[in-house]
């Protein structure tokens, strides 16, 4: 069996990337569900920070909340251990632990990642170059996924690496789903108009699924899109798409050691509940109580496999 420490290496060498990813589009979201308002608000940057789940840290830091320093939080803050910067800083230690465990392609890939983003983040980040910049967070995480994907022997170092990047989505993508129900609107009233529909769709954006979206549905608004972004086993951000992967990781990493976890069981009840489930009864439980009940037991399933495959040792 595979050192605990090069398991965890691996683990969140990739957790790391997938979040560098996840709030580049954060980021673009409420760039562009602020033009939504029509005042100077700036009530969207508090869902994204919640989403990010950085809103306590970003309140230490600042005493009001607005556009700039939120995106500079995001990005550059070193205090805030969520930034880009911070999470690819990390994702390249971790790189480093466990480089001999890596394709000389995957490494440089990483590397490349932290020498480019560190110069473009070097200082705060301007209106005009932002859209670039978050275009480059982007697809520096593609392009290390393409390497992990285009030069990795299918083994244990390739199934920890994608349960790392699975987990990480699921919480990103329940997370906006469950901020967007609660905080995004600026009243109730507002719940179906024009300018809730351009945020839910500005949701698909964020989970990089509005194209998808755009050829397998007609109809948008909440329920479609919701249905789309929990259940549709096509999309590669979807929770179940990203259970069905987690279970064959774990599947894949029993048969290699002969040995069955009680991270496996739990894999099974969460993706049992996304795959016998439907829209209408996440819709009558609750769609925030659906969601907090999965983010939890997702955090509970990282958690364990920490512990199974001792990742502290």
């Amino acid at each position: 069996m595979m050192l605990g420490k090069t398991a965890g290496g691996l683990f969140w060498m990739c957790r790391y990337l997938e979040r560098s990813a996840n709030n580049a589009r954060l980021i673009e979201a409420g760039s562009r569900m602020a033009m939504t308002r029509a005042d100077a608000s700036d009530a969207e940057w508090i869902s994204v920070l919640s989403t990010a789940n950085a809103l306590d840290g970003y309140n230490e830091r600042h005493d009001e909340i607005n556009r700039t320093h939120a995106i500079d939080y995001m990005l550059r803050d070193r205090t805030n251990p969520s930034s880009v910067m911070s999470v690819v800083d990390a994702a390249r230690n971790n790189a480093r632990m466990v480089r001999v465990a890596l394709t000389r392609e995957v490494w440089e890939a990483v590397n490349d990642t932290w020498m480019r983003l560190k110069d473009a983040l070097a200082r705060q980040v301007s209106e005009k170059d932002l859209p670039n910049v978050l275009e480059l967070i982007r697809q520096q995480s593609a392009q290390v996924r393409g390497a992990l994907h285009g030069t990795m022997l299918r083994n244990d170092i390739f199934n920890f690496c994608r349960i790392g990047t699975f987990l990480e989505r699921t919480d990103n993508v329940a997370r906006i789903l469950d901020v967007k129900y609660y905080v995004l609107l600026p009243s109730v009233s507002m719940v179906g108009s024009s300018i809730d529909n351009f945020q839910w769709e500005t949701i698909l954006r964020s989970a990089a699924a509005e194209r998808s979206f755009a050829w397998l549905n007609k109809e948008s608004g909440p329920r479609a899109i919701s249905e789309f972004l929990i259940l549709d086993q096509r999309l590669p951000r979807s929770l179940a798409f990203c259970y069905i992967n987690l279970a064959r990781n774990l599947a894949n990493l029993e048969a290699e050691y002969g040995e069955t976890k009680p991270c496996q069981a739990i894999c099974a009840n969460i993706l049992q509940r996304l795959t016998t489930t439907d829209i209408d009864a996440i819709m009558e439980e609750g769609l925030h109580e659906f969601l907090t009940r999965l983010i939890n037991d997702n955090n509970g399933l990282g958690t364990q496999i920490e512990e199974d495959y001792r990742f502290a040792y």
